[in-house]
């Protein structure tokens, strides 16, 4: 059963990524200043793989005068993230599906964190396209998933020290291993340089590394 309609997996999620992605807290604080380099106070924001509303949740408390239009293809993963932002919630509009269904904007910024890697390569950039399109010019985009180098031993190293980190953060062993064998598996991770070349090719521009924790790796650039 898919972990994001698994009504158990959901409703653990929140506790997941804090432990799981190096300094998880940094980046939703670096996200959300990266946003507002360009974004008015009265921003509207896309945010796709919205489900959980960790991050929106961050957004909304940091800019009370931004709203948002948040994405998810897991209704399960989207009623959790009406959960988790509470009277929030009201400035949040939610959207069941892929980025197809979500409004065209014009938007101030874009954010997408922790699932990028679970798309394959050209929907990704066919994905990274249609959030362009729906951004104003100039406009920031952030990004931050599992990315790292694709050479020969390379998956296995860096997915053994996401393993590590896992179990350093107070992980089961076993469950931490499971969990590695299943990325490792399932995932369509790229390698930094293959994550810049998409946004390239999907015509952002000034694209520049802002976060880099074990396996994971984090972007910011302009429409």
């Amino acid at each position: 059963m898919d972990a994001f309609s698994d009504p158990q997996a959901v409703a653990r999620y929140a506790e997941g990524p804090p432990r799981l992605v190096p300094g998880l807290a940094d980046l939703q604080r670096m996200v959300t200043l990266l946003l507002a380099e360009r974004a008015p106070d009265d921003a509207r924001i896309l945010v796709l793989g919205a489900g959980g509303g960790l991050e929106i949740k961050v957004f909304a408390e940091a800019r009370p005068g931004w709203r948002f239009d948040g994405v998810d293809p897991s209704a399960e993963m989207l009623d959790l993230a009406r959960l988790t932002l509470g009277p929030l919630a009201a400035r949040a509009d939610l959207h069941h599906g892929l980025i197809d269904i979500a409004p065209e904007g014009p938007f101030d910024g874009a954010a997408c964190i922790l699932t990028l890697h679970f798309v394959e390569r050209e929907e990704r950039l066919r994905t990274l396209r249609e959030v362009r399109r729906r951004l104003k010019s100039g406009a920031p985009l952030a990004v931050a998933h599992f990315s790292f180098p694709q050479g020969e031993g390379d998956r296995d190293l860096w997915l053994s020290r996401y393993a590590a980190f896992a179990a350093a953060s107070g992980i089961d062993q076993a469950q931490a291993q499971k969990a590695r064998s299943m990325i490792g598996a399932r995932l369509p991770i790229l390698s930094p340089e293959d994550d810049e070349q998409l946004l390239r090719e999907a015509r952002f521009g000034d694209v520049s590394l802002f976060y880099a924790g074990f396996a994971f790796r984090g972007w910011v650039a302009y429409a």
